[in-house]
């Protein structure tokens, strides 16, 4: 007989239950569960117009893993330890640290069960959501099998939310993501909803070998992405010059032959208001006027105590419209052949002008997607008046004009309840309770302190004129 004090029995006793637990039933809890998730995603998969690709369902040790044993990543950790003089080591282990960092552990169920009904809750509340113009019989014949890539105008840190909303009936997005979102808790959900983060201005050679070809293998197996190719929010309103290197690596080395097609979807973005536009202009604000942009914590209670009094008044108008459009799909196969361009093969440098005119041609489908909305056209017409008073009327004359210079130039105009007198109205009661215009004995005037405001909205139009 072998005497056992009571504390060990108790302890073997508990190591005994959690041994049986994993080793007999948690396979079996495990196995329903994926059952279960694979059946949702299959069901998923028959109302989503761009399929989830098996790349994405990947557990992410096993992407991470793929990644560090691609070739090419080999050769530039050698590159790295041979320049450095690092032990090899070192600098794999540096490469791994770069790979889990970048690559996501996407979660259907994150994603659609609570994702795309956060990113609809927050842009309805915010926002009077629209759909544009959207070129429904080209992206129905879209190749089933191509990867499609959202590509769209930087306007707010809202476009993720108001995008994902507007497209989460067809497809789920994969996001690149900056530095911005690295915060505990918001990193975790965006990694589950599938985005990878990125060093936007990282000179590291290595980091930038991993995240290209992480890009690419995501892009050769289909994984649907959204990307913004002006790289960071305008600043001034109006589109800015593309940065091309996500697109590089999406097109770094394809052949129309032997890889799958690349679709690139413009989106153009518009808003009546956005949310950052004081701190997104306060740099052009200072220069002008002197002025910084600052806010307090008593700003802040303020703010939603004015936003409060304007509730129960009946006077809350969120922040206008939101609107977003689809444009038609641009095949890089079909633009390959159209201008005589083969990427596989050339190196980085024979490659840089043929990506920039594809970024030029991405560009200017991108800048005619993008809506015009009832405060862009209000805040162009005063911008024009220079500094005249005008009636309503008068307003709504010069705006009905700009409105038909711009349906001559194809562009796509959001009317609100297709009522061209309420739309101008709409955008005069937005600026006007802004102060972004004056009021006076029912006669209108750009505020003159707020002119950099002013044309922050006007210049998102701009490029048509």
């Amino acid at each position: 007989m072998i005497v056992l004090p009571t504390w060990i029995v108790v302890l073997l006793a508990i190591f005994a239950v959690i041994g049986i637990t994993d080793r007999v039933f948690m396979p079996s809890v495990r196995w329903f569960f994926r059952s279960r998730a694979n059946k949702a995603i299959e069901e998923l998969n028959t109302r989503l117009q761009m399929r989830i690709q098996p790349f994405k369902l990947t557990r992410r040790q096993a992407l991470v893993d793929q990644l560090m044993y691609d070739k090419e990543i080999v050769q530039a950790v050698e590159d790295e330890a041979t320049k450095t003089g690092k032990p090899r080591q070192v600098v794999m282990a540096q490469a791994a640290r770069y790979a889990k960092e970048i690559v996501p552990h996407f979660s259907a169920y994150t994603y659609f069960k609570i994702g795309t009904r956060l990113s609809r809750w927050l842009s309805e509340l915010m926002y009077r959501v629209r759909l544009g113009y959207s070129d429904d019989e080209a992206l129905k014949n879209v190749d089933k099998d191509a990867t499609v890539v959202f590509v769209m105008n930087h306007r707010s840190n809202m476009d993720y939310v108001l995008v994902t909303y507007m497209a989460s009936s067809s497809a789920s997005l994969s996001y690149a993501v900056g530095e911005w979102a690295r915060i505990w808790l918001l990193q975790s959900l965006l990694k589950a909803m599938g985005a990878y983060f990125i060093r936007r201005d990282s000179g590291n050679l290595l980091y930038r070998k991993v995240l290209s070809r992480y890009v690419r293998m995501a892009t050769r197996q289909g994984v649907t992405q959204a990307v913004f190719p002006e790289g960071g929010l305008s600043r001034d309103g109006a589109l800015r010059e593309p940065k091309l290197g996500l697109i590089s690596y999406m097109v770094s080395d394809f052949s129309a032959e032997n890889n799958r097609d690349i679709v690139f979807v413009p989106v153009g973005v518009n808003y009546d208001r956005v949310i950052e536009d004081r701190v997104l202009t306060s740099r052009s604000e200072k220069q002008i006027t002197g002025r910084s942009f600052r806010t307090s914590l008593s700003g802040v209670f303020g703010y939603f105590a004015r936003n409060m009094k304007l509730w129960f008044k009946g006077k809350l108008y969120r922040y206008g419209y939101a609107c977003v459009s689809f444009g038609t799909p641009v095949s890089l196969k079909q633009w390959s052949g159209q201008n005589d361009v083969n990427f596989q093969g050339l190196d980085d440098k024979d490659q840089r002008e043929p990506i920039k005119q594809l970024g030029a041609d991405l560009m200017a489908s991108i800048a005619a997607t993008v809506p015009v909305l009832p405060v862009s056209l209000v805040a162009t017409v005063f911008l024009g008046s220079k500094g005249e008073w005008m009636s309503e009327l008068e307003v709504k004359s010069q705006v009905f004009d700009l409105i038909t210079q711009l349906e001559k130039r194809h562009a796509h105009i959001y009317i609100p309840r297709e009522n061209r007198d309420y739309a101008v109205s709409a955008g005069l009661r937005m600026l006007t309770l802004r102060h972004l215009v004056k009021e006076r004995d029912g006669l209108y005037r750009e505020n003159q302190t707020e002119i950099t405001l002013l044309e922050y909205y006007a210049n998102s139009i701009k490029h048509f004129m």
